[in-house]
């Protein structure tokens, strides 16, 4: 009998709370409320006509059951004496409890922000906003924590929820130095230099924010031949240089063969040099390494542009896909297909100097010449979550010239297609995880391919000749970083690197094929302590990298140290010291290789006739800064051992020479700065003594190919609102060169040189010009037009000079100019 009682009750009750729950006409819960509360309701008949809502719980107070129908009809309800006035509207509120995901402590003072409006949260972590769209994106910001990008339509609008953030890593890469040279360009305490294209002003000579043009205006950085292929970092030859692109190492760092970067811009947020004082975590680059960062922000909007300059055309998009996840597609293409440009023709003239395409034989010429470029690039950025971030990159280049050779055999015309393609792949995969708020793990893995290859049909001779070289290279990275307190981090990793690469020759008439590939893989273990004062006076980053190369049975230890000291308020001091070392260099084994345009080969050590790369290096720096000024000043001392004669490009008596030394550079950089409210003006100096040391040769002391003992830069940028322009003087010594005995040139068929670089090249001196102006098209679009002009006073600059004996036993003088003048216009549209 009690069974049944307590069915018929259970029963009851259940069918009551299904009736409570059934959703009525609004109307009626009105006319309850006023029938259990001393309040009238004051409404349009239309603004609740139709509506239909649940009864709000049975004790709840008249505040409370108000409460309830906001939040189920997205009405707005205003209470004013004994009258509520209910009207319709597109506002919303939104409410929740901010909380330390780690400590589940209220977060106070937060700062709530929708389009419209913004709230703060209470000691408690509750805040309360006003949302005037579902569709709008929230941002919660608190100093010390990541700032939390989320849509309304995640948050739990049913009851106010607890959201967490999670606690910001103290980072302890500081700004030493802002706008060291020009505006978006800074010095860190760590000595490295970072560029934000962001913040981006205007450098002399650049309309386009090109990444190694960029840096190839800082102090001890140069160019032998004008080219970003062929960046020299104190002294050093470019392969001596560690490119980046998000973690990836590229082989391949320029269009126009060598000309113009390959890296976009739209697509990198900032980039990083490193002369000395590397971090351990970097393996390769003994000279110096170049990284390439790309964004970490997920946007909530749509962004793009498009842009076009006398060269090429490119397009940028950044996607939404969702409030946690976006993808970034950029694209670039050169304009040859549809029109020649005065800068196309300019920069075509500067590759083809010393060719077959423009000193094919007498009997023999070129036509249906045919050259493009293109690149494309894909990120997808992913926010797993608070504590998780994903990351992809995928970045395909390539370079491609095709032409006809022409000749007249027998009284018939014939004519063979020769072609050279330079391209390059690379793929990344980044994964982070933030496991408290004192450690994190990153892990890297990228593939990374290039590929130079060209096919020469010799008409007179009947013969087709095939070139190939091939790079192909995995890496993982693993790092884990712990922050000990507020002042001292720990990073410790392990990198594994395998490198492989191919080279190939094959000829058909006479027959002959050489394949040879090789691969070699190295482990990495690292350990690395950062300090920085409590009051940020003192940076100490030290450490030490140990590596393994099982084939050839070396292990290598690098210890790296970085030290800032802030004397006072004007004057900071640095010491930097590193050892280095790497396994792939590049040779060029004949002048002739890949038509003379690209001559360039990777090749990997092998512990015999090709040693490993080491190098040691240490630098003293003393920097004051105060009222607009900035001087700093910079001496260092480089050794480099283990590079070969095939790979610093001797064009003398030592062309075919094959043996390994060293080469040692003492140099100074300086740099003189003065910054006034719209004008900046400096003056950067570097004096650089750089020898080579081979013992197997004759003449086994001399300057070395990339020695330029002096070298000056004066540049002058003035800014007014959008309106920007910049003008700039490069001067150098000349480069290092042999000269034949005057009155002895040629003795038994072969050349009498004086004295290895004994002789120098006529000075360098080129004057550049750019302005850009940036204006509103409408509310969201925004434009960007700019013009400059390339050694404006078209200066004769001689690059390079050699010798060699022509068909008629005598000697023939071969030199390679400069760019002349050469402009370029650029348009760019933003929204």
């Amino acid at each position: 009998m009690n069974k049944l009682i307590f069915v018929i009750v259970f029963l009851s009750l259940s069918l009551n709370a299904q009736v409570q729950q059934k959703k009525v006409p609004f109307v009626e819960v009105l006319e309850y409320l006023e029938s259990k509360h001393p309040y009238q309701f004051n409404y349009l008949f239309q603004t609740i006509d139709e509506v239909l809502v649940f009864y709000p719980p049975e004790k709840s107070s008249f505040e409370d059951a108000i409460a309830f129908l906001e939040k189920h009809t997205e009405l707005n309800f205003s209470i004013l004496n004994d009258f509520v006035s209910i009207t319709n509207t597109d506002t919303f509120f939104l409410c929740g409890y901010l909380k330390d995901i780690e400590t589940k402590s209220p977060i106070a003072f937060a700062t709530i922000q929708s389009k419209n409006a913004s709230a703060s949260s209470d000691k408690n972590g509750y805040f309360k906003l006003e949302i005037k769209k579902k569709k709008e994106t929230i941002i919660i910001r608190h100093l010390g924590y990541k700032r939390l990008k989320r849509a309304f339509r995640f948050f739990n609008t049913e009851t106010c929820g607890t959201i967490y953030l999670v606690p910001e890593v103290v980072k302890l890469q500081q700004v030493v130095l802002s706008n060291y040279l020009a505006e978006g360009i800074n010095k860190l305490y760590n000595s490295s230099f970072q560029i934000n294209f962001s913040e981006f002003g205007i450098l002399p000579g650049l309309i386009e924010t090109d990444i190694l043009q960029t840096v190839r205006a800082l102090p001890g950085i140069h160019s032998v031949d004008e080219t970003v292929s062929n960046i020299n970092i104190r002294g050093g030859s470019n392969d001596e240089n560690l490119l980046l692109w998000d973690g990836i190492k590229m082989y391949q760092s320029g269009h126009f063969f060598g000309l113009i970067s390959i890296f976009n811009p739209k697509m990198t947020d900032k980039a990083i040099l490193t002369k000395n004082g590397t971090s351990v975590h970097h393996s390769d680059g003994v000279s110096g390494t170049i990284e390439m960062h790309s964004s970490e922000d997920i946007n909530d909007d749509f962004k793009g542009s498009i842009g076009v300059n006398f060269l090429n055309l490119d397009v940028f998009a950044d996607i939404p896909i969702s409030t946690n996840s976006s993808l970034q597609i950029s694209a670039r293409k050169g304009l040859s297909d549809f029109f020649k440009t005065p800068t196309y023709n300019s920069y075509f003239d500067r590759i083809q100097q010393d060719s077959e395409l423009e000193m094919n034989t007498e009997d023999v010429n070129n036509s249906n010449i045919e050259f493009d470029f293109y690149d494309t690039g894909l990120r997808w950025l992913y926010q797993i979550d608070e504590k998780n971030q994903f990351r992809l990159n995928l970045l395909t280049v390539s370079n491609e010239l095709i032409f006809d050779e022409n000749a007249t055999l027998n009284g018939i015309d014939e004519s063979r297609r020769s072609s050279l393609v330079q391209n390059s792949f690379g793929a990344g995969l980044f994964y982070k995880r933030i496991w408290t708020t004192k450690f994190e793990t990153a892990l890297q893995i990228y593939e990374t391919d290039y590929k130079l290859k060209a096919i020469n049909a010799n008409i007179i001779l009947n013969q087709r000749a095939l070139q190939e070289n091939k790079v192909s290279e995995t890496g993982v990275k693993l790092n884990t970083t712990y922050k000990v307190n507020e002042q001292f981090s720990l990073l410790n990793g392990y990198q594994f690197i395998e490198t492989q690469v191919t080279n190939f020759d094959d000829v058909d008439n006479p027959v002959f094929s050489l394949y040879v590939v090789e691969v070699l893989r190295t482990h990495g273990l690292y350990s690395q302590i950062k300090f920085l004062s409590e009051h940020k006076k003192s940076s100490i980053t030290a450490g030490i990298r140990a590596n393994y190369i099982p084939k050839l049975n070396k292990y290598i230890f690098e210890p790296r140290l970085s030290f800032n000291q802030k004397i006072n308020p004007y004057f900071n001091l640095e010491i930097l010291g590193e050892f280095k070392h790497q396994i792939t260099s590049q040779i060029i084994n004949f002048q002739n290789d890949f038509f003379g345009i690209e001559k360039h080969r990777w090749q990997l050590s092998n512990n015999t006739n090709i040693p490993v790369i080491q190098s040691k290096q240490v630098s003293l720096g003393l920097q004051y800064n105060r009222n607009g000024w900035l001087i700093n000043g910079e001496g260092y001392f480089k050794k480099v051992a283990g590079i070969t004669t095939q790979s610093q490009g001797f064009q003398n008596q030592y062309v075919l020479a094959r043996t390994d030394g060293d080469y040692k550079a003492f140099g100074f950089d300086f740099l003189a700065r003065k910054q006034f409210d719209s004008f900046n003006i400096w003056l950067s100096y570097t004096y650089m003594d750089n020898y080579y040391n081979f013992e197997m040769l004759q003449n086994n002391n001399f300057h070395t190919n990339f020695d330029f003992t002096n070298a000056l830069t004066l540049g002058t940028t003035y800014s007014l609102n959008d309106f920007k322009i910049s003008t700039g003087l490069n001067w150098h010594s000349g480069k290092p060169t042999t000269r034949p005995i005057s009155g002895n040139e040629i003795s038994g068929g072969t050349i009498n040189y004086e004295s290895a670089n004994s002789s120098r090249l006529k000075d360098y001196t080129r004057i550049d010009i750019s302005s850009t102006y940036q204006f509103d098209v409408s509310k969201n679009t925004k434009a960007n037009i700019g013009a400059s002009i390339w050694n404006l006073l078209n200066q004769k600059n001689n690059l390079n000079t050699y010798y060699r004996i022509d068909n008629n036993d005598g000697l023939e003088q071969v030199s390679q100019a400069s760019l002349g003048i050469t402009p370029n216009v650029s348009f760019r549209i933003s929204f």
